[in-house]
């Protein structure tokens, strides 16, 4: 295991993380030889009986045992990945890594180790199971998924962002069970389609302690769980997900409900938790930080981001923070507003690690002894064998997914056509989007077609690859997998402007790492790198449909419903009026590789950079 932590003693009498000395196992090797005479036997007996009933006498005496060991299994942002991620998203360091059937067996071994030390053990998530979900998963509403992490043995989780994808009523159903009268496949996708198995919900307790419906007291689930162990030992479990939620979700999902402070809802639960005799307290955190090395999985060399800040101000009796969202696998110990240490965790993404917490809990106080207590993130590697009822569930699913993810919806010129940007951060693939959007006939209203599209680079996910040029619904969906609806609707030139510069300033700006700059069609303009925040487009620049923008004009535009509800940081959007929604993102993605068959990608010429 990686140890985390100093030797430190805490405040109050609670102690600090720190390092556990590991002894080197002395092994006694007998040599076995000649022959043993019956006398020999009989004084060998005799000692032996001897030696045992000294062992008797000191066992007698022997104290009773002053600490308790609780192993916690943790993972995070799953994402749907039933079967092992393709690329980057399937290694750790080039580790081929992930795959729930891998997942399970990993679980399964590490449990049986923490058995056979004596040690109860508990598993649990920081959020993000759901969602974002490759076909296999997506195209049953992550039914399998959630089917998956029951079998798993997950017994607590905190809701993520992508939890509310398809809305918090659908998250409901994903805790309760139940199936959705959806078309029996409309729209690609299909709830229950073993109908001698319905969908029986998640086995595991959702936890939502800082979403709240408006105007109530009420969460959306429980704010926490209470483990309580064989020895009487209790452990409390807070679940969160980050306050920024609505910002980076449709608005449509969370409507109807408020999200509140991590630090503030996390500390007002600490004396309830004491009251209830908990004194051994995790978080469960949907919001992460980024290491400086993203390599360095168990450590977190120059951590930055909100995990640090929302660490900082966490009550000290909050013992350890297991965290998510940011899709980096880490193993901290950040000082807390005692100025001592706590444990901080992160396992990636995808299911291509676990980590491991030895929880050491002190039998005279019930609270965790951060001296002994240590955590180590292990890759799920694929040198295991599978196991049987995962893979089973997977096998059932494929077949079941085949007829929708294999079928040829067109051909491309290339290998693939690339989401990377060139200097202006605009890419080929984003310009194939737009276009797409740009030419969907469902968002056409009143005689009013959309002239300009607009597309958040974030919500392209992946490249779109074929087979010999062929490219199957599936591909397409890897590249487009949050079914979001499209939505026409009318813009100002002065609002328009305004949108093209919150990409650059707000929470996307002032500094190029966080520029956020939307793929375009029907429009073309020039940004300067050099200029400040607010003034970065280049007066005069824009042309809509080749013509120069007029700031009283009213232009009709699409987008798809993310955006339109202010997402990634675009308050313009919400300023647009008569929007109309139109279908789906990913059919007229599908629908327009199938009317420009073969498709053959264009020039990045609708942004460039200049002054």
């Amino acid at each position: 295991m990686a140890i985390t932590g100093r030797g430190r003693a805490r405040l109050g009498g609670r102690r600090a993380v720190g390092l556990l000395v590991t002894g080197t196992a002395v092994a006694l090797a007998l040599a076995a030889g000649g022959s043993v005479s019956q006398a020999g036997a009989a004084t060998q007996d005799a000692a032996l009986q001897a030696n045992a009933t000294g062992a008797d006498a000191a066992q007698a005496k022997k104290p009773k045992p002053t600490h308790s060991q609780i192993q916690l299994l943790a993972i995070n942002d799953f994402h749907g990945n039933l079967e092992p991620a393709s690329g980057s998203g399937g290694n750790i360091n080039g580790i081929p890594a992930g795959g729930a059937a891998y997942l399970a067996t990993h679980l399964k071994d590490l449990r049986a180790a923490a058995k056979a030390k004596g040690q109860d053990s508990v598993t649990v998530a920081a959020g993000d199971l759901i969602g974002a979900s490759p076909l296999l998963s997506a195209a049953f509403h992550d039914e399998p998924t959630v089917e998956a992490l029951n079998g798993m043995g997950l017994e607590a989780a905190s809701v993520g962002n992508h939890e509310f994808d398809e809305g918090w009523h659908e998250l409901l159903r994903m805790q309760t069970g139940g199936c959705l009268p959806d078309g029996d496949g409309a729209n690609n996708q299909n709830s229950c389609p073993d109908a001698a198995h319905p969908f029986e919900g998640a086995k595991f307790k959702y936890l939502a302690a800082n979403v709240f419906f408006e105007n109530t007291r009420k969460t959306l689930f429980a704010p926490y769980t209470i483990k309580t162990f064989k020895d009487g030992k209790k452990v409390g479990f807070i679940g969160m997900t980050l306050e920024n939620t609505p910002n980076i979700v449709t608005k449509s999902g969370v409507e109807g409900l408020t999200f509140k402070d991590e630090v503030d809802t996390a500390n007002a639960l600490v004396p309830v938790l004491k009251k209830k005799g908990v004194e051994s307290i995790v978080v469960l955190l949907h919001e992460g930080g980024f290491p400086a090395d993203p390599k360095a999985y168990n450590s977190c060399p120059g951590i930055s981001g909100p995990i640090v800040d929302i660490n900082a101000g966490l009550d000290p009796e909050i013992d350890a923070i297991i965290s998510g969202h940011t899709h980096q696998g880490y193993n901290c110990s950040l000082l807390d507003s005692a100025k001592q240490p706590r444990l901080v965790t992160s396992a990636s993404s995808f299911g291509r690690l676990v980590t491991e917490v030895r929880l050491s809990i002190d039998n005279a106080t019930g609270d965790v002894d951060r001296v002994n207590t240590l955590a180590n993130n292990q890759i799920i590697t694929q040198d295991v064998v599978q196991d049987p009822k995962t893979a089973a569930l997977i096998a059932k699913y494929k077949a079941l997914v085949a007829p929708i993810e294999n079928k040829v919806i067109g051909h491309i010129t290339t290998p693939s056509v690339v989401r990377t940007p060139d200097d202006s951060l605009e890419s080929p693939l984003g310009n194939l989007i737009a276009d797409a959007q740009l030419a969907d006939p469902s968002v056409v209203t009143g005689g009013k077609t959309p002239v300009v599209a607009f597309m958040n680079p974030g919500g392209i996910r992946a490249d779109l690859a074929s087979t010999n040029g062929e490219v199957t619904f599936g591909k397409a969906f890897t590249v487009q997998p949050f079914n979001n609806f499209l939505v026409s609707m009318d813009m100002t030139g002065t609002q328009i402007k305004a949108l093209l510069e919150q990409q650059f300033s707000g929470v996307n700006g002032p500094d190029a790492p966080k520029f956020k700059v939307l793929q375009v069609a029907g429009i073309t303009y020039t940004w300067n790198p050099a200029a400040a925040a607010g003034s970065k487009v280049v007066a005069g620049s824009i042309k809509i449909g080749g013509q120069p923008l007029v700031d009283g004009t009213t232009y009709r535009i699409v987008t798809n419903n993310f955006l339109s509800d202010g997402g990634d940081g675009f308050p313009a959007f919400t300023t647009a009026t008569n929007k109309f929604f139109g279908g789906l993102d990913i059919d007229a993605f599908a629908n327009y590789l199938t009317a420009h068959d073969p498709y053959t990608p264009v020039a990045t010429d609708r942004i460039s950079i200049g002054s």
